[in-house]
């Protein structure tokens, strides 16, 4: 009885993305050159938002952090699955696996709360200009930063505290590249039934709820722009286009995955690399491509060093 209440897994075989070698070097190949070119463009968004007195208002703080989250959140899958690709046989140790599993959702977490920070700071910029400078003051912005990464915390402490909880005594194979709850769940040796309503209520609930949240909140946002005549219409306008791009690139694979039963779907891995990988790399590159002010900076940086 206490053997059966008792982690014997030490480690999970991962069966990876494909079994197709070719497809699998094709992939190698392509994520590798997609990580050496836009991961230092986010260290750059960084650089340059530091850099530059004249980036200090709260929406490149912001700006600034969500390329980092993104550029961290690279960390926790990419490397190693490239390094799988490589390998024959693809093995993790338990404690790795929940180790990445936590980083994954603390992160993840983390974002997700940094776009909601972000959707406020837009709507008290456009809907309340004249309370802006005192409600979204440096303490203000510090304060919010702190908090979305203790609710990050939150978030991806309970995931682990109940996948902690369950014995694991075989099989040990994972179908997937890297370890995410519900392909960990459907691996423990008993029922798992209360624990995956848990897990749907933790992380696609409160990912469908932020989802719709944002687009409401931009939904008013754009009806407030529309209406008015300012000079800085075209600007919100683009402003929240941009960030409704990214909540759709940000949330969209998430309710995908985690607001339904955890059951298989052939299009499940495809998600996850585009949510693990590839997005989060882009998410800045798209806020920086919109944003005028950034990429005259980033221009003004570069005549600065070459001359």
């Amino acid at each position: 009885m206490e053997r059966e209440n008792s982690t014997v897994v030490a480690e999970f075989i991962l069966l990876g993305l494909t079994r197709s070698r070719e497809i699998q070097l094709l992939v190698f190949v392509l994520v590798s050159i997609f990580y050496l070119i836009i991961l230092p463009g986010n260290f750059l968004i960084i650089f340059t938002i530091r850099s530059d007195p004249g980036l200090s208002a709260p929406l490149y703080f912001f700006l600034g952090n969500l390329a980092f989250l993104d550029a961290s959140y690279s960390f926790i899958v990419a490397p190693r699955m490239l390094v799988d690709f490589l390998s024959e046989k693809k093995v993790i140790s338990y404690r790795g696996c929940i180790t990445q599993l936590f980083f994954l959702h603390f992160l993840g977490g983390g974002e997700g709360l940094l776009l909601v920070v972000m959707a406020f700071d837009r709507y008290i910029a456009i809907c309340r200009p004249l309370h802006y400078s005192t409600v979204m003051s440096p303490r203000a912005c510090y304060v919010l930063l702190l908090s979305l990464w203790f609710g990050g915390f939150l978030h991806s402490i309970i995931q682990v505290a109940l996948i902690l909880r369950l014995p694991f005594c075989g099989p040990n194979q994972l179908d997937n590249f890297f370890c995410d709850v519900p392909q960990v769940i459907k691996l423990a040796c008993t029922d798992t039934f209360v624990v995956e309503l848990l897990m749907v209520f933790n992380s696609g609930l409160m990912t469908l709820l932020c989802f719709l949240g944002l687009l409401a909140s931009y939904a008013v946002i754009l009806c407030r722009v529309r209406g008015s005549s300012s000079e800085g219409k075209s600007k919100a306008i683009s402003t929240c286009t941009t960030h409704i791009i990214v909540i759709f690139l940000m949330f969209g694979p998430g309710i995908f995955i985690y607001t339904r039963p955890f059951r298989a779907f052939p299009a499940d891995k495809v998600v996850s690399l585009f949510h693990t990988v590839i997005f989060p790399l882009l998410n800045p590159v798209i806020y920086t491509l919109r944003n005028q002010e950034v990429k005259a900076s980033m221009r003004k940086l570069f005549n600065q060093h070459i001359s």
